[in-house]
């Protein structure tokens, strides 16, 4: 039955497009002769006025945009949030108003594979929403595991360089990234959830997301409180077994996608529940690690339902929506703003210049990316702009063409203290939360993640580097270290003396 409905869906699909339409050029002239070029008799070469010719080899050589370096294989979904909870004394955001219901288009994504690899792959899926609302896009960007291997964005690009595949062999190579992460620490709680059975989701239904970031939520006064975002799956949660997800890619690289697609064609929308944490700037002090670090979570706190998301459509079109989709913290409404954490301060402003580069000054402009509201501001040309700009005012102030400030979107005030630095933090527990993870598994859990990361451990061969990344493990929970040592026939007293 699903099957059946899923080629309902695409008998329907193609059966809009054979209605008989002139075929034209990008000018819009009619197109005479789609079959054969233009030659100057029978034996003779092609001719340069073969419009029709050129237009299509040129815009064939220019079908792809450059690939985005990370989260670079996408599955973009359309639906709905809906407000559920009155939150107006924590956040003046009119997304949250109660029974305020948002549009929004949510990328699903793996973060370091790249656009045509299986979606089995063992990596963190990117899970990415922007919110179409009253005043303008938020994006709210993060993943379906809830913290991150680094917490400084100067180590982003030294991350993904050593997790992406070797600039000499074109091959992911374990060396290569257990010798980044052997200097790490903090990617041990990370690394505990990747190679876990949470690393290879059974698809995008069953799986929850997060923020990962600590935000700033901002009242009407002015007031801050710091939140964390968290999807909560309703179909609950599936991940498959390294075996299981090496027998779906011997079959199917987009078993994902399909999944979710077959899901909205029967009509069975996926809902994600949104909750939040929240803690006071006068509490961020109050724990033995930073609140504000991405590589921790905010254990023991409180989480409150503030909305439900139901994703309802698939893109028209890939490329228009899912590809050209432009997803940036820096894309914030008033009542949100960033934290001080590191890493999203440097993600601010990366993902939206990324952005820029991959589809232009104005890619703002696109469908997928305009906000419902008006944008009235004089940023101009560039590339690719369709606006309808006529008043030769292109500046602000100006009496001849007013475009005033709006109080709430200014950015809230706080005290700073300490002096200009280049330090790392001073709670930095890199190895309690991955330890409290590994004892939160079952057995079989446990086991799975110790299998699987002795995969990758084995098949590196410096020794030192080995033995390094053991002693992280060992310090998250002894259990763990010395199975994790005894499946890669490790040295357990070197494991332990490196831990000291």
């Amino acid at each position: 039955m699903r099957q059946f409905a899923y080629s309902t869906l695409l008998t329907a699909i193609m059966a809009t497009s054979v209605q008989a339409a002139t075929l034209t050029r990008d000018n819009g002239a009619p197109v005479g002769d789609n079959q054969n070029s233009y030659t100057a008799g029978e034996q003779g070469p092609v001719l340069l006025q073969d419009v029709q010719l050129i237009q299509k080899l040129q815009r064939f050589a220019r079908e792809r945009i450059p690939e985005r370096v990370v989260h670079a294989r996408g599955t973009g979904v359309h639906g709905e949030f809906k407000a559920s909870k009155d939150i107006s004394d924590l956040t003046q955001a009119a997304v949250f108003k109660k029974g305020e219901v948002t549009p929004v288009f949510v990328r699903f994504s793996t973060v370091i594979h790249s656009k045509g690899s299986p979606e089995t792959l063992r990596d963190p899926r990117g899970f990415a929403t922007k919110f179409y609302t009253s005043e303008g896009n938020w994006d709210l960007v993060g993943n379906n595991l809830p913290v991150f291997f680094i917490r400084d964005a100067i180590k982003f690009p030294d991350m993904v360089h050593s997790l992406k595949p070797s600039p000499v062999t074109n091959q992911q190579d374990p060396n290569r990234f257990f010798d980044f992460f052997s200097h790490l620490p903090e990617a041990t709680h990370m690394l505990t959830w990747v190679y876990s059975d949470y690393g290879t989701p059974a698809n995008l239904r069953h799986m929850d997301g997060f923020g990962v970031h600590a935000y700033k939520l901002i009242d009407a006064e002015g007031d801050v409180t710091y939140v964390k975002f968290h999807w909560k799956s309703r179909q609950g949660i599936k991940n498959l077994t390294t075996e299981e997800a090496s027998a779906i890619q011997a079959k199917d690289f987009s078993h994902a996608t399909r999944d979710m697609y077959q899901a909205i064609a029967d009509g069975n929308f996926p809902q994600w529940d949104l909750y939040i944490k929240v803690l006071k700037p006068s509490e961020l002090d109050e724990f033995d690690y930073n609140p504000l670090d991405a590589t921790k979570m905010w254990l023991d706190i409180k989480e409150t339902k503030v909305g439900t998301m139901t994703l309802k459509r698939t893109p028209d079109n890939f490329f228009q929506e899912t590809e050209q989709a432009a997803f940036a913290p820096a894309n914030l409404v008033p009542g949100i703003e960033p934290s001080e954490d590191r890493l999203l301060q440097g993600r601010v402003f990366a993902y939206a210049d990324t952005q820029m580069y991959r589809l232009g000054a104005n890619h703002m402009q696109l469908p997928i990316n305009r906000p419902k509201t008006a944008v009235n501001n004089w940023n101009q040309d560039g590339v690719g702009n369709p606006g309808h700009q006529t008043n030769d005012v292109n500046y602000q102030p100006s009496k001849r063409a007013p475009r005033m400030e709006e109080t709430r979107g200014r950015y809230s005030e706080s005290k700073l203290h300490g002096n200009y630095q280049q330090k790392a933090i001073t709670k930095q527990q890199p190895f309690a939360q991955a330890g409290e993870l590994y004892r939160s598994f079952s057995t079989q859990e446990k086991a799975n993640l110790v299998k699987n990361l002795a995969g990758d451990l084995n098949k590196v061969t410096d020794d030192a580097t080995k033995h390094k990344m053991l002693s992280h493990f060992y310090q998250a929970d002894p259990e763990f270290g010395s199975q994790l040592t005894k499946a890669v026939d490790g040295n357990l007293n070197r494991v332990k003396k490196l831990s000291n």
